[in-house]
């Protein structure tokens, strides 16, 4: 099957986060199955059901990084894209899945794809990334069939305040935590910012709904540290 329609070159110039990103593309799946105790496993199979990739289907992994989660849709039959800013993200994952996934440099605020080419796109904690939300959400709709799926995989708000305040205290930990095992401190620091500042399960679906979705519904993960987005382009 063809690369969907690419609408335009990308700027080869990383941002700030993106040459974070490339910095600690190496060790990144290890460091996230440290910091999550394991359970970004769990999350990746939670994302896996919520797609229901199909045989033949066009499948965009929006901030895919390494493409840990693309390889598991490419291996239920579906056509792949993994799509990121991070170039040494993207080397990485070119190293380790090329013969099963295509690997394209990618903003989320202008991607560079053909209108309406994809049966899904799904983003799992990349979203927090880009500059402007509600317009990435946007351009997620704009290159999404009619009745095409979008599912958000993303930390959140637990909605226990028992577990929000020991939540918070892990984030406290972080940086810590990953100044050790990583290769980039800053960048961890950079993770437990995002996470603070992220809106939580509500108001991210009112965003959804507002960038043109329908049928938004979202469910919890580990407690509500992470909850799963989904929605349908009308």
């Amino acid at each position: 099957m063809a690369v969907p329609p690419v609408r335009a070159d990308l700027s080869k110039q990383p941002s700030a986060v993106a040459a974070m990103f490339d910095s600690v593309a190496r060790r990144y799946d290890l460091v996230n199955d440290v910091l999550s105790v394991g359970q970004d496993r769990l999350w990746r199979r939670a994302v896996a059901r919520a797609v229901d990739a199909l045989p033949g289907e066009r499948v965009l992994d929006l901030a895919a990084g390494t493409g840990t989660s693309s390889i598991t849709f490419a291996r239920r039959g579906a056509f792949c894209v993994a799509c990121d800013f991070s170039l040494g993200m993207l080397q990485e994952g070119r190293r380790r899945y090329r013969d099963h996934v295509v690997f394209v440099a990618g903003d989320g605020l202008s991607l560079p794809f053909a209108d309406g080419v994809f049966d899904v796109v799904t983003c799992s904690f990349g979203l927090r990334n880009v500059a402007d939300v509600d317009q990435a959400l946007r351009e997620c709709l704009r290159v999404t069939r009619r009745g095409g799926r979008l599912v958000i995989c993303e930390f959140s708000t637990p909605p226990s305040p028992l577990l929000r305040r020991c939540y918070d205290l892990y984030l406290r930990l972080i940086p810590a935590i990953g100044s050790r095992i990583g290769s980039n401190p800053g960048s961890y620091r950079y993770l437990a910012e995002s996470i603070r500042g992220w809106p939580d399960q509500r108001e991210l679906a009112e965003r959804i709904q507002a960038a043109g979705w329908s049928a938004v519904a979202w469910r919890n993960l580990s407690g509500g540290v992470v909850s799963i987005h989904r929605a349908v382009r009308p």
